[in-house]
């Protein structure tokens, strides 16, 4: 493990579960302090507790985070900015299991987008200036595979006409890989050396993963039917490495760079190519203007 002075501060958003416990986990072995922005305190000390069981002296910080609140998102936001240094930030707080009907945030949107899109979008914005500060540093947003399926309809960003569980899950994710590809392109533009980079876990399940008591604790009937799908899935503390890679990659890629799994499902963390319409800038354009409306945020760049 590297000295203090040597390690990183790594924020990762929804830190306690999932693939952002898994991604908490890999970089504490590396070294890295992580700044842990959870929703549930209670849930986010008992995944620092295990961290620590298998890293002893891991460096590790809770902040409260809400992504689908916005008062949430600035108050994260302010206390974030304390920081002396952010090296990188991880977003992966969102919603996996998406709800049947259609609900709403505390703000008014569609939660689904509330939680894995314009919450980031917020936090990114504030965040910023540490990002600027710190040499070296890069924004880690994830998507998904179901940026492969065809491109949810534009002119209804929030399902306000028509809500299906898997649209809203699907369109969330194209928006938040989107805004990673044009977020590098306008830092590009303008002069700003902040790398703006996009991970996806492939095709991970908790029933493939380790027991972490009060982190991941599948029943038995969940792990043989997750276990069934082996041939193309894998578990999350495997679809973590992706993210882990774009956090810690030494050289990433000239112009949009995305990390999956070798073999798209799963395998070895590796750089993949991205679906078209996600790398579209018509499409970015008209994310990035309903971002900036609904949550009343100027990132301008």
């Amino acid at each position: 493990m590297g000295s203090r002075a040597e390690r990183r501060t790594v924020v990762v958003t929804g830190a306690n579960a999932g693939l952002g416990f898994w991604t908490t986990l890999r970089l504490a072995e590396s070294g890295d302090r992580v700044v842990m922005a959870c929703r549930s305190a209670a849930r986010a000390d008992a995944a620092a507790a295990a961290i620590r069981c298998r890293v002893p002296g891991a460096e590790l910080e809770i902040v409260r985070l809400d992504t689908a609140d916005l008062s949430s998102v600035a108050e994260a936001a302010a206390q974030l900015s304390t920081l002396e240094r952010i090296d990188v930030l991880i977003e992966n707080a969102g919603i996996v299991h998406t709800p049947a009907s259609r609900q709403q945030s505390v703000d008014g949107f569609e939660l689904v987008a509330a939680t894995n899109f314009f919450g980031h979008f917020a936090l990114t914005a504030a965040l910023l200036p540490p990002l600027e500060r710190t040499p070296g540093s890069r924004i880690v947003t994830l998507g998904s595979l179901t940026a492969l399926w065809p491109w949810p309809r534009l002119d209804d960003p929030q399902l306000q006409r028509f809500y299906n569980a898997f649209v809203a899950y699907a369109r969330s994710k194209l928006m938040l890989q989107s805004f990673g590809f044009e977020l590098d392109r306008r830092l590009a533009a303008s002069g700003i050396l902040v790398r703006s980079l996009v991970a996806h876990p492939g095709y991970s399940i908790s029933g493939r993963t380790p027991r972490v008591p009060s982190v991941n604790e599948p029943r038995l009937g969940k792990r043989f039917r997750d276990n069934l799908q082996a041939p193309f899935a894998q578990g999350k503390h495997r679809g973590a490495m992706p993210v882990v890679l774009a956090a810690s990659d030494p050289s990433p890629p000239a112009g949009l760079a995305y990390y999956g799994p070798k073999w798209m499902l799963k395998g070895d963390a590796a750089l993949n190519s991205p679906a078209r319409e996600t790398t579209n800038r018509t499409v970015a354009a008209a994310i990035w203007a309903e971002a900036e409306r609904a949550t009343g945020v100027s990132f301008s760049l």
